[in-house]
């Protein structure tokens, strides 16, 4: 599969991780329509940990037990669905984050749970699982009722691209594509491999989650039914 193939129109456009880009770059263009999917402002670093939350169908996904801080420095910012959350509109200083990682998924957030003083992550965790139950509700829904899907992945390796697809296939009842972006140190130019799967296009590009000009390519003639 190539890109001539992924162009086209679907009911939705879902990120797959392995950061926020993807889903950035779909408000960007116009492909979100409805709320975040469970992925969208999460840190995945592997798909074969996305594969296993499918496949379990999000079965104890971020419960609290399985919920360990790995930081609390504030190197990220607390945001509302990708924008910055500011408290004070005169200063403009966006909140800080704490990372908090699901142990058993090895999937971060690091946008959820502000840092405000002394007080415990702890405290906002309710309202972020009640938030996160009805995305991961959505998106099931939307997965089996849509006639069309595409799945974008920053960043997998042949294996995890050929079990994902798989796993896919017994999720979503119509018709789906995935577009896997895999960067490359010092390449300049986007160029489409063939890994020999019938619904993944492969493609690599420049090592630049934040380019415009390669998302813009790569979703060029991709577009949401009315």
């Amino acid at each position: 599969m190539n890109l001539q193939d992924i162009k086209g129109s679907y009911d939705a456009v879902f990120s797959l991780g392995s950061a926020c880009n993807p889903a950035l770059q779909f408000q960007r263009l116009n492909l979100k329509r409805f709320t975040s999917s469970p992925l969208d402002w999460s840190y995945s670093p592997f798909l074969s940990d996305v594969n296993r939350l499918f496949k379990n169908n999000f079965k104890g996904f971020m419960e609290l037990k399985n919920m360990r801080v790995v930081n609390d420095k504030g190197d990220y910012v607390y945001a509302h669905d990708g924008a910055p959350v500011v408290p004070d509109k005169e200063i403009q200083i966006p909140t800080k984050s704490y990372v908090i990682q699901d142990t058993v998924y090895n999937i971060f957030s690091a946008h959820d749970f502000p840092i405000i003083g002394d007080q415990s992550w702890l405290v906002t965790y309710p309202s972020f699982k009640k938030k996160l139950n009805y995305r991961i509700y959505r998106f099931l829904k939307k997965v089996t009722n849509s006639e069309s899907v595409l799945f974008v992945r920053w960043v997998a390796n042949y294996d995890e691209a050929v079990e994902l697809q798989s796993i896919l296939s017994h999720m979503v009842k119509g018709r789906f594509n995935v577009l896997i972006l895999n960067p490359a140190e010092d390449l300049e130019e986007i160029t489409e491999v063939d890994w020999g799967l019938d619904r993944t296009c492969v493609v690599n590009v420049p090592n630049d989650p934040n380019s415009d000009s390669t998302w813009d390519h790569v979703l060029n003639g991709v577009t949401l039914t009315n």
